[in-house]
């Protein structure tokens, strides 16, 4: 493997969802030089999968207050309320510049509702009182990644490098320049290319999404592979609250056909979650779990499925919908009423066969209101972060929104920030990448074999239902299996699997020793052996940061 050229750029974005590209287009629009990286094509990512839509306060009947008490409730005490409410306050400024960059938003009037042309439709979902979902059909993210995409590709200041894999941030800790900690940048590897680039900029933002592929069975994408947080982990940045992993209650089950979610807006127009019973009778079990009954947060709703799928012996459960006329459906879930066809089923006429999935992961490296990490020049924003704005449960469809807050918040700080984020004399030192003994593989059996192992008891032992004992297992195997890729890692040529593969073992470990320190249940971290909410938790964060004693 041969070593590229040092490029050098202003401000470097690692990740191309909504988060970065965000981040990116306020700091282009800033007059910055600003480098995007992919790790497959640009629009490849959790954005585009995103169906429900963005949570903001658009209607004259909704407050910000009941927005910020929403977000609040479903974080079972551990959402940061002041962040909380500068991010729900500056959703609606946000909305605007997306409209005026072209973004197009399901109208009341297209769905025969109302004569009205510009009235916006307005869904509801999981632990929302109000409607306050802004959505485009069923395709919301698709339609905001596609906005952002032709927006940045439109700007002369902003560079993208499709299949390109960051490796690791370059931090003057771990290079051996003394002083606070200071990001450099980052080893990029260039997939096409066969080359290891480095990356030198003013600033690094993380903003890398999230980690689903750490588990047997999610609805993400393969890039989301916990990256972020794995190198923000590397660099010595603070990883908080990663015990928290929202499994999203309603993916389509066919086993034939790759997971996909059924959006929580569909509940939100009435669906209703019901199981066969003895008789084999359809009937609906929620009320037992709590008074939003389907549409109770996900947390809640996940683990009833889970436990109704155990105790009767059921491969899934099932969302009723069929009371909604056809052709109200489509209109309304488009390519929700498509998918669902592909696999047999109309959404107006049967029952839709449903189960839980790794989704959303509401820990990640800790930042403040601005994305600033604490380490000089490193910020991160979106899924790989952690702002304390979802506490133990993340809200549906306040992810949108964070990310497009705070991408808005990171380009700002920054630019305040600027004058002590001029490229310092000892980025000069910055080495270049160096392979130095490795050779190219002849095991990569190693990889898939524990690939596959990971996943499979993350979903077995740290999955939506936790015990001490299953956790400990976890955590032997993840040591023995960690120090194997470790010295994988430096025996032999880094290629993209090998990359993923050390990424999700360091995630895994990181989510089940939070896992393992938390003596208590709460939000989406259920451990049978601490059923029950400790009080003297409320607002404590579980707090992970590795120490510089050996290079990893």
């Amino acid at each position: 493997m041969n070593n590229s050229e040092c490029l050098e750029f202003d401000h470097l974005v690692i990740g191309s969802g909504v988060a970065g590209l965000s981040a990116a287009l306020h700091l282009a629009n800033a007059g910055y030089q600003v480098a995007v990286l992919s790790k497959r094509t640009v629009d490849e990512g959790n954005t585009k999968y995103a169906q429900g839509g963005i949570a903001c306060v658009t209607d004259i009947q909704d407050t910000f207050d009941e927005h910020v008490q929403d977000t609040l409730i479903a974080g079972a005490r551990l959402c940061k309320e002041a962040v909380v409410r500068q991010i729900v306050e500056a959703g609606p400024a946000a909305i605007r510049e997306l409209i005026e960059d072209g973004i197009h938003f399901t109208t009341r009037g297209e769905l025969g509702m109302t004569e009205e042309p510009g009235e916006y439709h307005l869904g509801r979902e999981g632990g929302h009182h109000k409607r306050r979902i802004l959505h485009a059909g069923d395709i919301t993210g698709a339609e905001l990644e596609e906005t952002l995409i032709r927006t940045c590709r439109q700007h002369a200041n902003i560079t993208f490098f499709e299949y390109h894999i960051a490796i690791d941030l370059i931090v003057s800790q771990r290079i051996g320049i003394p002083g606070d900690n200071h990001c450099f940048g980052a080893y990029v590897l260039d997939v096409r290319g066969n080359t290891v680039k480095t990356f030198r900029s003013n600033t690094t933002t993380l903003a890398c999404g999230g980690a689903g592929k750490v588990y047997l069975y999610t609805c993400n994408p393969d890039v989301a592979c916990g990256s972020g947080i794995a190198m923000g982990y590397r660099a010595g940045a603070k990883i908080v609250n990663m015990e928290f992993i929202q499994f999203h209650p309603t993916i389509l089950y066919n086993p034939q056909m790759r997971s996909f979610l059924i959006s929580e807006a569909v509940r939100g127009e009435g669906a209703v979650l019901k199981v066969r019973d003895t008789d084999g009778r359809y009937v609906e079990f929620m009320q037992k779990y709590h008074p939003m009954k389907s549409l109770a947060p996900r947390d809640v709703v996940a683990r009833a499925i889970d436990n109704e799928m155990k105790r009767r012996g059921e491969e899934c459960v099932y969302l009723d919908i069929r009371h909604v006329p056809e052709e109200k459906l489509k209109l309304r879930f488009p390519n929700i009423f498509e998918k669902c066809l592909e696999s047999g089923i109309n959404m107006s006429k049967d029952l839709i066969p449903v189960v839980p999935a790794a989704h959303f992961v509401c820990g990640g490296v800790e930042t403040d209101v601005n994305g600033y990490t604490g380490i000089h020049g490193l910020y991160a924003v979106g899924e790989c972060a952690c702002t304390g704005l979802h506490g133990a449960n993340r809200l549906a469809s306040n992810s949108l929104l964070e990310g497009l807050v705070v991408s808005k918040f990171v380009a700002a700080h920054i630019q305040r920030a600027l004058p002590s984020l001029k490229r310092e004399p000892q980025a000069l030192q910055v080495p270049v990448w160096s392979c130095g003994n490795a050779t190219d593989s002849d095991e990569q059996v190693v990889i898939a074999h524990n690939w596959e192992e990971i996943r499979r008891f993350m979903w077995d032992y740290v999955g939506i239902f936790r015990t001490t004992k299953r956790l400990e297992r976890a955590k032997a195997r993840i040591k023995m299996i960690r120090k194997e890729i470790e010295k994988y890692y430096w025996d032999f040529y880094v290629t993209p699997d090998l990359l993923e593969l050390r990424n999700i073992a360091t995630v895994a470990e990181l989510i089940i020793d939070s896992a393992l320190s938390r003596k208590e249940s709460r939000g989406l971290h259920y451990n049978a052996d601490y059923p029950f909410l400790d009080p003297d938790l409320d607002g404590v964060d579980t707090v992970l940061q590795r120490s510089f004693r050996y290079y990893d």
